[in-house]
């Protein structure tokens, strides 16, 4: 860690000489009592020679983001990649310097499969919200969900995403453009009418060679994409469908009877399972020519036509956190656990 630390009198020299002799582009900057008062980038000393800066104070970042010292180093990396950052500096409770964890190339392990994300919804359910906004872009916390969907695919190494968009396109495609500012490459499926989860898939027209993520763009789940990739290798599955196990419990007493009207059994408010589709999906190259060209063709008919069709269909289980932003009170739930999340992290 030696070499990515520098005394905040250090001279913009010395900064440089230090920046080049570790190759890291980065340092963190200390005050005599070895407190972190800021962070420096290559970046920041390209901006500082073009505006004729040469001050450290004037020129670091002196509000970085921090993590505590004593945190798992599976979450300090986990928020690396959520951040698309490489570096990340330890402090403790006084704000002492204790570590730069640094994030390595084979850590990054970014994947070669593309992620499709369905963002082209009304969100009619959610009323008001979305008569300007289309309904990925609404806020949960600071961020729009199509962003915090993305992030997460991103922390487990998939940078390739195709969007699929049509209600207020020109909002999705100002903010992400072609993905660069966010560390990720974007490409958009421009739907000219509503052709559904499965037929936005017609619009792909670039060869695909691995198997490719399908999400909605209004459910957030902790799953651990890369396990869910694995699974579905390792079955050899054309296509693999997340479930979730849910349950409803009836509010009467449920009554059986045989054919002629005799009581067989007697439940009292009876709890049932069973198991949802979660909107998330991995599916092999090849199952795209089964996707009709210009028509309306949802996901789950998809799975009906490689069924008849021979073709190995299988289910992977959610059990992680996992919610589906379908109308106003599932929207003000997110914000919520969001908002909550980030104030136990500051």
């Amino acid at each position: 860690m030696k070499n990515l630390i520098l005394s905040e009198t250090a001279t913009f020299k010395e900064a440089i000489q230090l920046l080049d002799s570790n190759g890291n582009g980065f340092l963190a900057i200390i005050n005599e009592k070895s407190q972190l008062v800021g962070i420096l980038t290559d970046g920041d000393i390209r901006r500082a020679i073009l505006n004729n800066k040469t001050e450290l104070c004037e020129i670091m970042n002196s509000n970085p983001m921090t993590m505590k010292y004593g945190e798992n180093r599976r979450n300090i990396i986990h928020r690396l990649k959520e951040l698309h950052r490489k570096h990340m500096p330890i402090v403790d409770e006084n704000m002492i310097l204790k570590d730069v964890v640094e994030l390595q190339e084979n850590e990054f392990n970014l994947k070669p499969n593309w992620v499709v994300i369905m963002a082209g919804g009304l969100g009619t359910r959610l009323g008001e919200l979305t008569k300007d906004t289309p309904k990925p872009m609404l806020k949960v916390g600071t961020k729009p969900m199509l962003e915090h969907i993305i992030d997460m695919f991103v922390s487990h190494g998939f940078t390739k995403f195709m969007l699929s968009v049509n209600f207020k396109a020109e909002v999705i495609k100002e903010y992400f453009k072609d993905g660069s500012a966010f560390g990720i490459e974007v490409k958009y499926l421009e739907e000219k009418q509503r052709l559904g989860t499965g037929g936005a898939l017609s619009l792909i027209d670039i060869k695909l060679n691995e198997p490719f993520f399908v999400t909605n763009g209004d459910v957030l789940s902790s799953i651990d994409y890369e396990e869910l990739l694995n699974f579905h290798n390792q079955e050899n599955s054309t296509a693999t469908m997340c479930i979730r196990k849910d349950s409803y419990q009836i509010p009467y007493g449920v009554i059986e009877v045989d054919s002629d009207n005799t009581i067989v059994s007697m439940e009292e408010k009876p709890k049932k399972e069973f198991f949802i589709n979660t909107g998330i999906y991995v599916l092999d190259p090849k199952i795209l020519e089964y996707v009709p060209k210009n028509d309306f063709f949802d996901l789950p008919s998809l799975f009906d036509v490689l069924k008849k069709n021979m073709k190995r269909t299988k289910s992977f289980e959610i059990t992680d956190y996992w919610i589906d932003m379908g109308n106003s009170s599932d929207y003000e739930a997110i914000n919520k656990k969001i908002l909550n999340r980030n104030k136990i992290s500051e």
